[in-house]
């Protein structure tokens, strides 16, 4: 297997997730994880309308900081479950492969996870569980291996 360099050096990344999560729970309108968004469910259900937290506070932490928390975060992921047989995308900011397994090297991955920069930091950073965001239609997971409960968060 090859070593993987990182590319965000440790201590950078963790300040970026850092300003990421104070921005989050600092956000008008944000609820403790777990609770809905008003007016989006009845109390107690989850579904569609799940609140990502830190959701609406994005906008206040800058473009580059929230880059560079997602691409830690991925690294750190990697680090932490080496392979190649899940592809875990939040665009537009980065795409790694993790998890052991069957190696993919052409065309579209068997295991597949996609979901946007938010909800993503929300679950490496516990603000947001891995079914809850499943259930909640906030991440796109396909395939046998495309589950990361047991990683997140972080």
């Amino acid at each position: 297997m090859a070593v993987s360099r990182r590319r965000i050096p440790v201590d950078e990344g963790r300040a970026a997730l850092a300003a990421w999560q104070d921005a989050a729970a600092s956000a008008p309108g944000t609820q403790e994880p777990g609770s809905q968004a008003p007016g989006t469910q009845e109390p107690g259900t989850q579904g569609p309308g799940a609140h990502v937290p830190g959701a609406a506070g994005t906008g206040a932490v800058p473009r580059a900081t929230i880059a560079t928390a997602v691409r830690y975060s991925l690294e750190e992921v990697t680090a932490r479950a080496p392979g190649n047989s899940v592809e875990v995308r939040v665009p537009p900011f980065g795409v790694t492969q993790c998890v052991e397994g069957p190696r993919h090297t052409r065309g579209t991955p068997p295991n597949v996870i996609e979901c946007d920069a938010a909800t993503w930091l929300a679950m490496v950073s516990g603000q947001l569980s891995w079914a809850d965001a499943v259930a909640a239609g906030k991440v796109a997971a396909s395939g046998l291996r495309a589950d990361l409960s047991a990683l997140l968060p972080l």
